[in-house]
């Protein structure tokens, strides 16, 4: 089955077959929910009234499709809801799953209704609340030690994933000649990105970390946790897409939160209260937190994955010599 929004009746004859409409239900209609990049996603509407969030991954990144990808991300999706479905805390924070389909690669989960996700933090003068960011530091924080596990279970070593995450982190936006020219982003953004592409200690430094990222570890990650990854809802904070879930070390999902509150160019005492809130095992490793930080600084400004930023070039500049400072910091 390949969904498409121009198939509602092979779609509502499909959602049937899974028992996932009744029999005298129909699909009414079918609309994008929002700006997604990895999946084909859609909402449905059903003649009872219902919405539910429509979702399939295919071997390909839906908002890039010459960028290969494995095609079974949303049945891990899936999995990762089915599992922290014992956590009244996580379940909370998450949209139920109301359906899988691991030939298809297709879930169902619960619509949220109309809301946005947190883009909007990185247009100029935008800021977290406090109450919305104690939530997101609550659900990762519990989210890394409620499922520790010294020998974590094979379903989410999640291989793939961390493969196309590791390329675009810690190789893609480092290489001289990526076929990507960043002054179609912002003139004069790539001769500043040569000077990171070009230094070798730092690049040393960054593979280390990447095989650090690809290293199994203690701590049940979300893997994508940034603004995109949240929806602000009537009912408060919500946690979408954890398609790049793994167990790895908390440095990494936290050092990306962090990065993020960065560029978004949130309040010092906002981004103390990360690490002030968040519960931190024996094991804490606060410089390679910091080695994380700086890497998805640098990814983010001078890699393929781009976000919405309302920077200035010399802001930039700022933000990457302190990133690079982050990552080489008593190397």
């Amino acid at each position: 089955m390949i969904l498409s929004f121009d198939k509602i009746d092979e779609l509502e004859v499909y959602l049937k077959s899974k028992g996932w409409l009744e029999t005298n239900e129909v699909l009414m209609k079918v609309e994008k929910p929002g700006e997604g990049n990895m999946n084909f996603t859609m909402r449905a509407y059903t003649s009872f009234g219902r919405t539910f969030i429509v979702k399939q991954s295919r071997d390909y990144v839906e908002k890039y499709p010459s960028i290969p990808a494995p095609a079974n991300r949303a049945v891990i999706e899936g999995r990762f809801i089915e599992f922290i479905q014992n956590d009244s805390v996580l379940k909370s924070f998450m949209p139920k799953l109301l359906g899988l389909d691991e030939v298809n690669n297709i879930i169902i989960t619960e619509d949220l209704g109309q809301a946005n996700d947190y883009s909007f933090l990185y247009n100029s003068g935008q800021r977290m609340s406090s109450d919305d960011l104690a939530q997101m530091v609550a659900y990762i924080s519990h989210l890394h030690h409620s499922f520790r596990a010294d020998s974590p279970t094979p379903e989410f070593a999640n291989r793939g994933m961390r493969a196309l995450n590791h390329e675009h982190i810690f190789l893609y936006p480092f290489m001289e000649e990526n076929g990507f020219d960043l002054d179609n982003i912002q003139l004069g953004l790539q001769s500043e990105a040569m000077l990171y592409k070009k230094d070798q200690e730092l690049k040393s430094v960054v593979k280390n970390l990447g095989e650090r990222y690809l290293a199994d570890g203690p701590y049940f990650l979300h893997g994508d946790y940034y603004p995109g990854s949240f929806l602000k809802t009537d009912s408060g904070v919500k946690v979408i897409d954890p398609e790049f879930c793994f167990y790895g070390f908390a440095e990494f999902d936290l050092g990306v939160f962090i990065a993020h509150l960065k560029m978004s160019e949130q309040s010092e005492a906002i981004m103390d209260s990360v690490l002030l809130n968040y519960k931190k095992g024996a094991d804490f490793d606060e410089k390679l937190l910091n080695q994380f930080v700086g890497v998805e600084v640098l990814r983010r400004i001078i890699g393929l994955a781009q976000l919405p930023l309302s920077l200035s070039l010399e802001t930039k500049k700022e933000l990457l010599k302190e990133a690079k400072g982050l990552i080489m910091n008593n190397v």
